[in-house]
């Protein structure tokens, strides 16, 4: 398969050992990681499910793969899969499940940004749920957006209301991160947005984020 991450080391077996990006976001990452065995639900998310049901599958990228549910699932689903993550010790865990499962994933321990993923090189680039920090020149946004194929869809889902949400029991600004209005945004003439709504979410069987109701789910395609 080609490796559509540029020059990042990348495997079908295990993590690559090496890292590019901010290492106090993968501190940070590995060590909510580390304070519980399995921190999501391992299943898929329910938007996630309900908006690739009609697509063809071909090449994904999985924004925050996190410990793989959603990755092993497109895997299964005849997706050619390249899984995106911070945390070595949650790939690791990813990697486990894709071996458990049989399924192949290419996986990729980096930042979206810092991966600098080759343009056009995805028919679905999905990010569920990511937290992806904020910067003066939406950097996130717009990786995001060039890595999507001619034809490809960008899927973005979000829990509804934390764009205004400010806990500062959590230290969460909501003003550090990226959401989906702000790549909303970024849509010009050369996308063509296919859903844009707050809806009620499918939600897995426990994990972290099992309360939140409501979902953002953005969908556009990329026309040129």
């Amino acid at each position: 398969m080609t490796n559509t991450a540029g020059s990042l080391p990348s495997t079908t077996t295990s993590p690559p050992d090496a890292y590019v990006g901010d290492p106090a976001v993968q501190a940070e990452w590995d060590q909510r990681y580390a304070e519980q065995e399995r921190l999501w639900s391992g299943r898929p998310n329910g938007a996630l499910v309900a908006e690739v049901a009609g697509l063809t599958p071909g090449r994904v990228l999985d924004v925050g793969c996190g410990e793989g549910a959603d990755a092993v699932w497109l895997a299964k689903s005849g997706w050619d899969v390249t899984g995106l993550e911070v945390s070595g010790l949650a790939l690791e865990r990813a990697a486990g499940h894709a071996k458990d499962a049989g399924v192949t994933v290419r996986w990729v321990h980096a930042g979206l940004v810092e991966a600098a993923l080759r343009p056009g090189s995805f028919d679905l680039v999905s990010a569920q749920y990511p937290a992806l920090l904020r910067t003066p020149d939406s950097a996130a946004e717009r990786a995001m957006l060039a890595a999507v194929a001619p034809g490809g869809v960008l899927l973005l889902v979000h829990h509804a209301g934390m764009e205004t949400h400010h806990d500062p029991d959590r230290d969460f600004d909501p003003a550090d991160y990226v959401w989906p209005s702000m790549v909303a945004a970024l849509l010009d003439d050369d996308w063509e947005v296919e859903v844009d709504e707050q809806r009620p979410r499918i939600a897995p069987d426990g994990g972290a984020g099992a309360h939140h109701s409501e979902d953002v789910v953005l969908r556009a395609r990329r026309r040129r």
